[in-house]
């Protein structure tokens, strides 16, 4: 029981780690567009939808789409990193556990 539920442990923390890395990899891509297009905007942008649609769709008209891209992107992000975490200390208080029934 110890040894299949280490190596689901350890399956289940791989396979959320390269979904993770996927999408930081689309973040940054999109970043690169918007790096490219001279698009600046602050966090309290990211988190607020209304303050985004007040002040920086209108000075970015022609980018509406791709600021909307890396936001979603980073916000999918920021989740997949927050499930990463939660399933790192849920996997290790399972590991502690079961350190001593095999």
């Amino acid at each position: 029981m110890y040894y299949l539920l280490v190596s689901l442990v350890i399956g289940l923390f791989i396979a959320m780690l390269f979904v993770n890395v996927y999408f930081r990899v689309r973040v940054l891509r999109s970043y690169k567009v918007l790096v490219q297009n001279e698009v600046e905007f602050g966090a309290a942008h990211l988190f607020n939808q209304k303050k985004m649609q007040d002040e920086i769709y209108p000075r970015y008209p022609d980018q509406v789409e791709n600021i909307e891209v890396f936001v979603n992107h980073m916000q999918y992000s920021i989740k997949m990193a927050s499930v990463l975490i939660a399933l790192i200390t849920l996997f290790g208080g399972i590991l502690m556990w079961y350190r001593y029934d095999y």
